[in-house]
């Protein structure tokens, strides 16, 4: 990269999908680097939900190079994912008011139930489209997708993956890589977080520490969300081939479907 050869710093890959972002070091100094990352970003800085932003620079071949502060930290531990203080990061970010307005202003999209949707069945295969129980499914969501379109658009992360999440030295707590932000029902977020990460019989717990009032409605948001990322997913990993990971999201599905009582009380038979 030319930024390396133009500034002395020095540039080490750091993990992620993409290829862009780098571990970058300049005699005593340590920065976290990321090519074309979301001009969000500032935003979350200043708010604190993201390491410190230290500067935006465009280099040579027209790329924005973000530059944060290095912290040394972990990823999250599956467990430590049901945790009160993911809740209550969680939703700050869904209900701050000053995230919204700037998502929207650096022009993030607006995703729909009717979006996900139309995600899910454009060029779906054939086996996919078969599949009886999927078909179901989606019949059922698309059904109650009246309902889903009421709530207001939030902003969500859109990858609450426990890998994105980074608690430093420090023992505070960020949430990373937001390439995948959105204006959407906040119900998205939350679905994923409980069916990946939190035991079924701590879901109203983990719900008071996010702080909502868990009505009906919510919990039909939710449901209606985990059953639609999980058709998602499901048909990514069929593009992929990723057979194991398919079948293991077609088990959720159909334990989702058949209407088992992820929310329940405590002492309560499952």
């Amino acid at each position: 990269m030319d930024f390396e050869i133009d500034s002395g710093w020095k540039l080490h890959p750091v993990g992620g999908d993409t290829g862009q972002a780098y571990m970058g070091t300049r005699a005593e100094e340590k920065l976290f680097l990321k090519r074309n990352s979301s001009p969000f970003l500032a935003a979350l800085s200043v708010e604190g939900i993201t390491p410190r932003l230290m500067w935006t620079k465009r280099i040579g071949n027209g790329d924005v190079l973000t530059a944060q502060e290095w912290l040394n930290g972990r990823a999250l531990t599956k467990k430590e994912m049901s945790s009160p203080e993911v809740a209550k990061l969680i939703s700050r970010i869904h209900n701050s008011a000053t995230l919204r307005r700037m998502l929207a202003r650096v022009g993030g999209e607006v995703i729909t139930p009717e979006q996900l949707i139309q995600k899910y069945e454009e060029k779906l295969s054939l086996d996919l489209q078969n599949h009886p129980l999927l078909s179901l499914i989606i019949k059922k969501l698309k059904a109650e997708v009246a309902l889903m379109s009421t709530v207001e658009a939030k902003v969500c992360h859109g990858d609450i993956y426990r890998k994105n999440w980074l608690l430093s030295d420090e023992n505070r707590l960020y949430l990373v890589d937001w390439d995948s932000a959105m204006l959407c029902d906040p119900a998205m977020d939350v679905s994923m977080l409980l069916c990946q990460y939190v035991p079924k019989d701590t879901w109203l717990d983990w719900l008071e520490h996010y702080d909502t009032e868990v009505t009906e409605e919510l919990k039909s948001r939710i449901m209606w969300y985990a059953l639609m990322n999980y058709l998602i997913q499901t048909k990514q990993h069929h593009k992929e081939t990723r057979f194991h990971e398919m079948n293991k999201d077609i088990i959720m599905l159909q334990s989702l479907y058949q209407g088992q009582n992820y929310f329940f009380n405590k002492n309560e038979e499952f």
